[in-house]
């Protein structure tokens, strides 16, 4: 006999035998056959290719294929942080991630409050409108569009910084700049995107809350903090941990429009260095170890802060 229950301890379903189970499974017979596509693409091009991976314990030639390389263990893992160039853009990955984590993670959750604080719908709506367009630019636009206006010959950037008598800057051949335009153009591009979810989630929340806290005399501010925000403080805490898992996968596109040889001290990251050394360089093995790398630091991460959610607010991925 098998059963599940909710939260509450209520009995959901219970199967009291096999052929009651059968029975459960064709009367839901379309949710799992309209599943099925999401499986494939997931058993397709996501777990078949782990076994890809076995190259990085191997020193891998295209022409004699993964049966035929020659075992090396753990030597690509042993060069990676043998390597000066390595740490450093390790350091530059782990920095670019915190600083996203940090300025622009709670971005989409002050924008979402302050959406649904606009009481005009058809303002309301050109705003959503206006902020989410960004979302669907691709980075070689976006990037585009960046560097034009911080050219230090014709850029408005600096020709707004001529009339104050500030000499032009070179934002892109600076290394002191770099990262604050990865996470100034991130959060411009994607933050209106990720209020959908947030409103979604606000526009659950029980109204006659917001009433009673009027009638006791609490202001906006006052509800924001008593009531917006713990409501939808699980959504958050999901989201978190789920930008959390992909700490060290910034995103090669964000980064390679706006990386250069003035600026990759401080600006190359992992993905854009596994680029540069898996396929123009052609080290296979050593960049697949680079990757399983930085899995491992995810799923690690993201263990730990499963575990801190589910101690510290009660809600947590699994």
């Amino acid at each position: 006999m098998a059963s599940k229950t909710d939260t509450s301890g209520q009995v959901i379903y219970q199967f009291t035998s096999k052929k009651t189970k059968r029975a459960f499974i064709l009367k839901y017979w379309p949710l799992y056959l309209i599943s099925i596509p999401g499986l494939l693409y997931f058993m397709v091009f996501k777990y078949i290719p782990l076994s890809g991976s076995i190259i990085a314990f191997q020193d891998y030639n295209i022409f004699k294929g993964i049966s035929d390389s020659p075992w090396v263990g753990f030597a690509h893992f042993e060069r990676m942080f043998a390597y000066d160039e390595f740490l450093i853009i390790l350091k530059n990955t782990l920095l670019i991630g915190i600083y996203d984590l940090i300025f622009a993670f709670p971005i989409p959750i002050v924008l979402a409050i302050l959406l649904n604080e606009i009481r005009i719908h058809v303002y309301k709506r050109i705003m959503q409108t206006v902020i989410y367009m960004p979302h669907f630019l691709s980075w070689v636009i976006v990037g585009g569009m960046i560097v034009s206006m911080l050219s230090p010959t014709n850029g408005v950037v600096n020709h707004v910084l001529g009339w104050f008598h500030i000499e032009p800057i070179y934002f892109l051949g600076e290394n002191t700049y770099i990262r604050s335009l990865l996470i100034g153009s991130g959060i411009w591009k994607d933050s209106g995107w990720g209020t959908i979810i947030y409103l979604a989630a606000i526009a659950g929340i029980n109204p006659d809350l917001y009433e009673a806290a009027d009638l006791d005399g609490a202001g906006k501010f006052r509800q924001v903090i008593s009531i917006t925000i713990p409501s939808i403080l699980p959504v958050i805490v999901i989201l978190f941990l789920l930008h959390i898992g992909r700490f060290m996968d910034f995103g090669f596109e964000r980064v390679f429009v706006f990386l250069n040889s003035l600026n990759s001290e401080n600006g190359e990251i992992l993905d854009t260095y596994v680029y540069r050394a898996g396929l123009i360089d052609r080290q296979y093995s050593y960049t697949t170890a680079i990757g399983i790398f930085k899995s491992l630091v995810g799923l690690v991460m993201i263990m730990i802060g499963n575990i801190l959610s589910k101690k510290m607010t009660g809600d947590g991925l699994y």
